[in-house]
């Protein structure tokens, strides 16, 4: 059992590790992509977007709704791959911190 102190030293620890997986996170890039690649979107790791790239040949069309729908599918996709990245950083993070049985963050 650990003792109260130690406890909150540990959940102190933790708050200013999670900060820093934050900072982290928002230095990493991730991309989505819809229709084949036509449509790519880069994202940083705490989900701001950062570029959208849609191929020429998307405009020649003038379908102004599949463009829509293509971008929308490429930010989710790259949301997608941001949320696995956070969790997979997450799980180092709290690898080894003793949590309670069935306790999960």
């Amino acid at each position: 059992m650990m003792n109260l102190g130690k406890m909150m030293k540990k959940a102190k620890e933790m708050q200013e590790n999670m900060q820093g997986l934050q900072e982290e996170l928002a230095k990493i890039e991730v991309q989505g992509e819809s229709g084949g690649g036509m449509v790519k979107v880069t994202m940083s790791g705490d989900r701001q977007v950062k570029k959208i790239t849609i191929e020429d040949e998307l405009w020649a069309d003038q379908d102004k709704g599949l463009i829509e729908d293509l971008v929308a599918a490429a930010i989710n996709a790259a949301s997608q791959v941001a949320e696995s990245k956070a969790k997979e950083e997450q799980q180092k993070l709290m690898s080894g911190l003793p949590l309670p049985p069935g306790f999960s963050l």
